[in-house]
């Protein structure tokens, strides 16, 4: 009698506490924090998805940015929206000791004592690893952070086109409640900081 009872207990258990076919554990390029949370921080750079899993919007003026977390040339994590509170400018650029990518980032440099004093968070974006990034910074003493999006999924998220590696070199400024301020699809390098400059100080 109490056969067919033990049956069913042990089917029971076997339910409850088993694992479920269609679980996977996590992926060692997520891992799990000691809060059991899975970590998105990517060894490069990686966009965030749009909540319903696929790609993030068309960017645009007046409304939140695509989000993201890389990791800075100086070993900092970044996601964009906890910078929220504080403006952003991302500037995305083809290629490191470039000259023209060069003259542009010393231009940020140059211009950084009253660029930081809008309290902007300013990060530059290319393909280059976080080794040639840190020499870059290194060599023309950049005082803001460079972000390697190596797949160039964060570049994709704000429609900056990819060729063969080197990104176009276009800016967004994002205000510190969280929208974007202004978009650079076009970028002249020679004027370019002290336009950023008007859009943070307006």
């Amino acid at each position: 009698m109490f056969a067919p009872s033990l049956a069913l207990l042990a089917l029971l258990v076997t339910s409850a506490c088993g694992p479920s076919p269609s679980t996977s554990s996590p992926s060692t390029t997520a891992p799990v924090t000691s809060d059991g949370t899975i970590s998105l921080r990517p060894a490069a750079g990686q966009a965030i998805p749009g909540p319903d899993g696929g790609a993030a919007p068309e960017v645009t003026v007046g409304k939140p940015p695509p989000d993201f977390e890389a990791l800075s040339h100086d070993g900092e994590y970044l996601r964009l929206s906890a910078l929220k509170g504080k403006p952003v400018v991302l500037y995305f650029y083809p290629r490191d000791e470039t000259p023209t990518c060069t003259k542009e980032a010393c231009s940020f440099r140059d211009a950084w004592k009253n660029l930081s004093k809008t309290g902007a968070v300013l990060i530059g974006i290319s393909t280059d690893d976080l080794d040639a990034h840190r020499k870059f910074a290194a060599h023309y003493q950049l005082p803001f952070q460079l972000v390697s999006d190596a797949n160039g999924s964060i570049a994709a998220a704000y429609g900056v086109p990819n060729r063969g590696g080197f990104l176009a070199r276009q800016t967004f400024v994002i205000g510190s409640d969280g929208n974007v301020k202004n978009i650079y699809r076009t970028v002249d390098v020679t004027n370019h900081a002290t336009e950023v400059l008007a859009d943070l100080s307006s």
